[in-house]
């Protein structure tokens, strides 16, 4: 039996607490066997200003899941021709890595509620189908049936955070030091990101 891999993409930006809880909420939820974390670049007209770096986000995505098993960080989508669409991506990882099954896409509720806004959502749920962290007691009634009808939903409790909060603490010159790792809080100060609000 191939090896069950749920794909886990977002920016990143910073990585927080909330993202390490939800992926051992996949991993342990019994659905897949190993966790790709797809790091997403920002589109070309976003400049330096408006994000930190893909070589940063990457530095303190490794240092969130460092020793964490079953879980792998990828850097595809930043090498893929752009514009980076995740179905290419999808697509992609199916035909390079035949030895495994790519059943899921992973995301945690907000992510399901916009899913019908992204491009080529449709074709994403040819390819596979939707694992969703699903928080306690969500309603689902906004969300267009095709979708639920592709869409699996595995228990989670939610860490309530966002990259865009971490973001505006800094700004503010506070640590959020309860809503991200330390390893990846060191990076952050150490490379003085986020530190002025837009």
């Amino acid at each position: 039996m191939k090896p069950r891999i749920g794909l886990f993409g977002g920016t990143f930006d910073p990585v927080h607490s909330g993202h390490v809880s939800i992926a051992h909420s996949f991993i342990t939820s019994g659905k897949i066997d190993e966790l790709w974390v797809l790091l997403t670049p920002y589109p070309p007209h976003k400049t330096e200003k408006d994000h930190a770096p893909y070589t940063m986000r990457l530095k303190m995505l490794q240092q969130a899941f460092t020793g964490v098993d079953r879980l792998k960080i990828l850097t595809i989508e930043n090498e893929l021709p752009k514009p980076s669409y995740t179905v290419k991506t999808i697509k992609f990882l199916k035909e390079k890595n035949p030895d495994f099954d790519f059943p899921y896409f992973c995301m945690g509720e907000d992510s399901l509620a916009s899913f019908h806004k992204w491009r080529l959502h449709e074709e994403i749920i040819e390819e596979v189908e939707l694992l969703v962290a699903e928080r306690p007691g969500a309603n689902h009634s906004e969300v267009k049936e095709y979708i639920l009808d592709k869409t699996l939903f595995v228990e989670h409790v939610p860490f309530d955070v966002s990259s865009t909060m971490v973001k505006e603490i800094m700004g503010d010159g506070e640590v959020p030091s309860h809503l991200v790792p330390d390893e990846v809080l060191g990076i952050i100060e150490e490379e003085a990101l986020y530190k002025q609000k837009k």
